[in-house]
């Protein structure tokens, strides 16, 4: 989204992004967050278990099928996959030009190739997306859609790691967004289907009562912005 097309970012949009997202989650805390929680979700669904209807069983299931915690383990096993492949043709090769084993040149040979595979690349991205919400969810400490649902209450209670207070960002929405844009770029036949599903996960998460519209607004911004920045450095050498 930020990218051009030889892979360099488009810094004026990626500025302007980010004034627009600042906007819309003020606008999200003075009020507007309340009005649309309220027209997506549905107060039958319950982030705990599946049940209110199919849209809320779906809604459930995608969440799990497409949660941070997924998005890391697939995606870091067939980079390990990638890894050990690159590292056993690189042994070959070291051996085929020198007698003696050169463990550096192996190590540097296995960087340069998998620098731009497609399993490194969607991982980096997932990554940098999940750290960045982990850091910003403990400093923001905003408390989840349940305490307005019960209670009537909204705030934020920063410095906490308690789900409860972990509401902004959206880690689903930022490492659906990674993982789902990055594979957007590299398969850009697919591009439509994966835009689709990262927008239905990020509004799966507010239908269900998990995370404010504007949660989920900064969990793809920094989905897309992950992205865009580890293709652009993966690239810019190429």
């Amino acid at each position: 989204m930020f990218l051009t097309a030889n892979n360099q970012l488009k810094k004026k949009w990626l500025i302007w992004g980010g004034a627009i997202v600042a906007i819309l989650v003020i606008l999200g805390f003075a009020g507007l967050d309340k009005i649309l929680y309220m027209l997506i979700h549905n107060p039958a669904c319950d982030i705990w278990y599946m049940g209110g209807g199919f849209l809320c069983s779906f809604a459930f299931i995608i969440g799990k099928v497409f949660s941070a915690k997924i998005w890391l383990v697939l995606t870091g096993v067939l980079l390990l996959v990638v890894l050990i492949k690159r590292f056993v043709i690189s042994i070959e090769k070291n051996k085929s030009i020198k007698s003696k084993f050169n463990p550096i040149a192996i190590a540097r040979d296995v960087i340069k190739s998998v620098r731009t595979n497609n399993a490194f690349l969607v991982f980096s991205s997932v990554l940098c997306a999940v750290v960045t919400t982990g850091v910003l969810k403990f400093f923001v400490g905003r408390m989840r859609p349940v305490f307005f649902d019960g209670l009537g209450v909204t705030g934020f209670n920063p410095f906490s790691f308690e789900w409860a207070f972990n509401s902004m960002p959206s880690g689903h929405a930022a490492a659906t967004f990674a993982g789902l844009v990055m594979l957007g770029m590299l398969t850009p036949q697919w591009k439509p289907l994966t835009w689709t599903v990262a927008i239905i996960v990020g509004i799966s998460r507010v239908y269900i009562g998990a995370h404010w519209p504007t949660d989920v607004l900064v969990g793809a911004f920094i989905g897309m912005v992950a992205a865009d920045l580890v293709k652009h450095w993966a690239f810019k050498r190429k």
